[in-house]
């Protein structure tokens, strides 16, 4: 073996192994429903955050160590769709319909409609715009859990959002990427990092923060919302 294949090589095996960690998100996404079948909810919501944390970096990992031109026969593209609708999409729907948040006759049925309307969306070829906004709701049934969760609001109220983010998919508005949208770009990471460190207390406190981390979630929250929603189509 030469050195420039022992070179090709171990350039192959790192190429892969960013593969595996964006896979491991699959895996969180595994033990975050074992935790929710225990109703253990706040630690399913700490594993549901290292997957997005995995899913937030592994393109970037991706790009710097040239994953799709070493290894073509995987689609890294392929791979994360089926990492996030098993982190944003099934899971989440799992903990919706069997957390209790809505009224029972009508639990599964709203998993179920969160189930297609996130697998469609998914498929979509057209979710983000020219400018790097997603198209509709996202599918961010990951973040729509635990506002419900944390928030506890009454079942008929929760079934209303459901409903409501189910429809939003299909409506063409702008919804904030925050680390691609150039709009505002630092000021909507830097709201970023703050989310998730009041994130993680109210995940620390078993998802009874306090009226002040609570706020700040929710405030953070109609502020990225808002972005989307004041950019022109």
């Amino acid at each position: 073996m030469t050195p420039e294949d022992a070179v090709h090589g171990w350039s192959r095996a790192c190429a892969f192994a960013v593969h595996v960690f964006t896979a491991a998100g699959a895996a969180l996404g595994f033990a975050a429903l074992i935790l929710a079948v225990r109703g253990q909810w706040a630690a399913m919501f700490a594993c549901l955050g290292v997957a997005l944390i995995i899913d937030g970096v592994d393109g970037t990992i991706a790009r710097r160590f040239r994953v799709a031109e070493l290894l073509p026969r995987w689609s890294g593209d392929v791979l994360d769709l089926v990492v996030d609708f098993v982190t944003y999409v099934f899971v989440p729907a799992y903990a919706i319909a069997a957390g209790g948040l809505l009224p029972q006759p009508i639990a599964v049925p709203a998993g179920m409609v969160i189930v297609i309307t996130g697998a469609i969306y998914f498929a979509d070829r057209d979710m983000k715009t020219d400018d790097n906004y997603f198209r509709g709701f996202p599918a961010l049934w990951n973040a729509a859990a635990f506002y419900l969760f944390l928030l506890a609001p009454a079942p008929w109220l929760a079934a209303g959002v459901v409903a409501a983010l189910a429809a939003l998919t299909f409506v063409p508005f702008k919804f904030l990427h925050p680390m691609r949208v150039a709009r505002l770009r630092m000021l909507n990471i830097a709201a970023v990092i703050v989310w998730s460190a009041l994130a993680l207390v109210a995940v620390l406190r078993d998802l009874e923060p306090g009226p002040w981390v609570a706020g700040g979630l929710v405030l953070i929250g109609l502020y990225l919302l808002a972005v989307g929603l004041t950019e022109k189509r």
